[in-house]
């Protein structure tokens, strides 16, 4: 039995869109990522993604999540 909250599956959408490949949104996404970081400095990419992460860690809130995600990101690296 999976006791896990974090989902690490594919789970990119947008309400009253449809995606034909499940990878799309997430690729989306990504390209917003980087054009986000155009034409910033190494130091301003750095600040841009710790605001990020907050704002993101703010938005989903549950603890538990949270800590499994820190957990997953530092075994990944």
């Amino acid at each position: 039995m999976n006791t896990s909250a974090l989902k690490t599956d594919p789970h990119f959408h947008e309400a009253g869109r449809r995606f034909f490949r499940d990878f799309s949104p997430g690729d989306e996404f990504y390209e917003h990522l980087i054009d986000a970081h155009n034409g910033l400095s190494d130091e301003q990419s750095e600040a841009l993604n710790a605001r990020l992460i907050l704002l993101l860690a703010n938005h989903i809130g549950d603890l538990k999540v949270l800590r499994e995600a820190l957990q997953q990101a530092r075994v990944a690296g």
